[in-house]
């Protein structure tokens, strides 16, 4: 072994792990795009949510939600266990502070499907941990095409979601990074690209200072000073 093999081995680099917040309006392509960019990326995994409400037919605890009762909400929310939280018709939704972190800690990423509101909620909360991304269709008249493919909807409906739509578009600019959602293939290689380079920032890298420190040290006993 070189004496190089040598000083990187006593002072290993590890990374610790970032969350990744998409957002987007519906039918920009976020729920794509997010199961393809899970697949590519072994170390990435996808936030589950804890909930109040009951667990419908075929949902696995842990897997789709964590379903919890109202009063062990209030005190994870009230004992800042929760990066973000809301109400939805009722029942609460929220994301677990620290299944994330453990989860950085252990140089996983970890993948957040929020809205606009959500995203202010943990960005405040992790700060320099978290990279956030927004997610654009081309035009307007290909995200009307898109939602109207789906043949989900009645026009009504595709209407309210269009009039949605340019409400979160409005907040495009409180994201770090911008991706136009036109080719599919190409939109996920520009998260990728984006995700490759947030690994590779100085603060990320766990003893890099030690291993650096490491290398002018090393130098200068091979040059005999």
């Amino acid at each position: 072994m070189s004496e190089a093999e040598k000083g990187q081995e006593r002072v290993p680099l590890k990374r610790r792990g970032l969350g990744m917040i998409i957002s987007s309006p519906s039918g920009a392509g976020k729920t794509t795009l997010s199961r393809m960019l899970l697949e590519s990326e072994p170390q990435m995994e996808m936030s589950v949510s804890v909930t109040t409400r009951p667990p419908r037919p075929g949902e696995v605890n842990g897997k789709d939600y964590w379903f919890v009762s109202r009063e062990e909400f209030e005190r994870m929310r009230d004992s800042g266990g929760l990066l973000e939280w809301a109400e939805v018709f009722g029942n609460f939704y929220g994301t677990p502070r620290e299944k994330v972190e453990a989860a950085f800690e252990a140089g996983k990423d970890v993948l957040f499907d929020v809205d606009w509101q959500g995203a202010q909620q943990i960005v405040e909360a992790l700060r320099c941990d978290v990279v956030t991304i927004f997610l654009l269709p081309p035009s307007g008249r290909e995200l009307y095409e898109r939602l109207k493919r789906r043949a989900q909807d009645p026009e009504e409906v595709i209407n309210r979601r269009m009039a949605g739509a340019a409400g979160e578009i409005a907040h495009w600019a409180e994201y770090q990074y911008v991706v136009v959602n036109d080719v599919l293939e190409e939109a996920l290689a520009d998260i990728r690209a984006i995700l490759r380079a947030e690994h590779l920032k100085r603060e990320r890298r766990q003893g890099l200072s030690a291993f650096a420190r490491g290398l002018i040290e090393e130098l200068h006993e091979l040059c005999g000073e």
